[in-house]
């Protein structure tokens, strides 16, 4: 206990110094992809690919290439979290709570359903493969809930060992952009557009920031759909961890005296889907102004760019060589199956 007492804190000014550097990376990164976008409107009437998607192929390709410092990793963790987190509670501004509700329990159900589902393929995926259980369950949890955060918040529960966490938050990490660039091409193919088209991103891509910059060439409805979708289906990651942790310990994974159990209930719930959903709570109240609704809504945009570059500067191609060739076929294998099956529960749903 005394150790925890004493541990040392950074002043406030060493802290700021630590931040800079990364932070001031990922803006310089967010301002070279708008400037991109723009010269693309310019030349062709046109933003084909947006400012979101750009700033994390800039910020992966910078890490991949071995351009990002070490002394910038901790001002980059800032941009794709904090500021990611206020850009999402901005956008709850932006929500539209009836429409957005119409499909009300049958919508929750699906997602619900397409959670549990992949979970259980996930699992006799890597088993099939022949990866040890808790890799597998690692990995169907990460492609079913939301990527490297379930992976993280999986992993005590069932006391993971750090390397089979590590592998598995690597190839996630970089699948996760290929995703990103492809689901609006997948949206097209499978015939979905608008609100329909945002709710398949939100199934299936993995990461909050990564929803918003998939749906983002499908329409501002595609946008506040997939991100609703994509909320909801995060907070399935909390049940998900109780059960979990108690079939683990039935299983003998942990030690009843030493297992890790279920992670604090703040890593379960964050406390930016309580904003994003209190937001959009007090503007169906009408509590909101419009103008200022828009306001708030317009103030995610920018954020939200230096939040992609700061998730892209974080992601390292070369990581997919260490993750093994069994890890990669059980992560894509598992991916496939979750995209098919919210492709079939959103051909039952009508949300447009």
């Amino acid at each position: 206990m005394s150790k925890i007492l004493a541990a040392p804190r950074l002043p406030l000014s060493e802290t700021a110094a630590a931040v800079v550097p990364g932070l001031c990376l990922a803006i310089l990164i967010a301002l070279a992809a708008h400037s991109l976008e723009e010269i693309e409107r310019a030349l062709t009437g046109k933003a084909w690919i947006e400012a979101l998607v750009i700033a994390i192929v800039l910020g992966a390709g910078a890490r991949s290439a071995g351009l990002v410092p070490a002394r910038a990793h901790r001002g980059i963790d800032v941009a794709a979290k904090p500021v990611l987190e206020v850009a999402i509670v901005l956008l709850g501004a932006s929500l539209d709570v009836h429409a957005m509700l119409a499909s009300g329990p049958v919508l929750v159900a699906a997602i619900a359903a397409t959670v549990a589902l992949a979970i259980g393929a996930g699992v006799a995926i890597g088993r099939a493969l022949g990866l040890p259980a808790k890799m597998a369950m690692l990995i169907a949890c990460g492609n079913a809930i939301c990527g490297n955060s379930a992976i993280a918040a999986v992993a005590p529960a069932i006391d993971a060992e750090s390397d089979d966490v590590a592998a598995a938050i690597g190839f996630t990490a970089v699948l996760g952009v290929v995703v990103v660039l492809a689901m609006p091409g997948i949206a097209a193919l499978a015939g979905f557009s608008g609100a329909k088209a945002g709710a398949l991103a939100g199934l299936t891509v993995y990461a909050v920031p990564q929803v918003l910059a998939a749906a983002a060439p499908m329409g501002p409805a595609a946008v506040q759909m997939g991100t609703l979708v994509k909320l909801t289906r995060v907070l399935m990651l909390g049940p998900v961890c109780a059960v979990l942790a108690v079939v683990a310990r039935r299983l003998g994974w942990t030690a009843t005296t030493q297992g890790r159990g279920v992670p604090p209930i703040a890593h379960l719930v964050p406390w930016f889907i309580l904003g994003f959903l209190a937001l959009a709570a007090l503007r169906a109240l009408g509590w909101v102004p419009a103008h200022l609704a828009s306001s708030l809504a317009a103030g995610a945009g920018p954020l939200t760019i230096v939040a992609m570059a700061g998730l892209g500067l974080g992601v390292d191609v070369r990581s997919v060589r260490a993750a093994g060739p069994r890890v990669t076929a059980a992560v894509l294998l598992s991916l496939a199956v979750l995209g098919g099956l919210g492709m079939l529960l959103l051909a039952s749903v009508t949300l447009e």
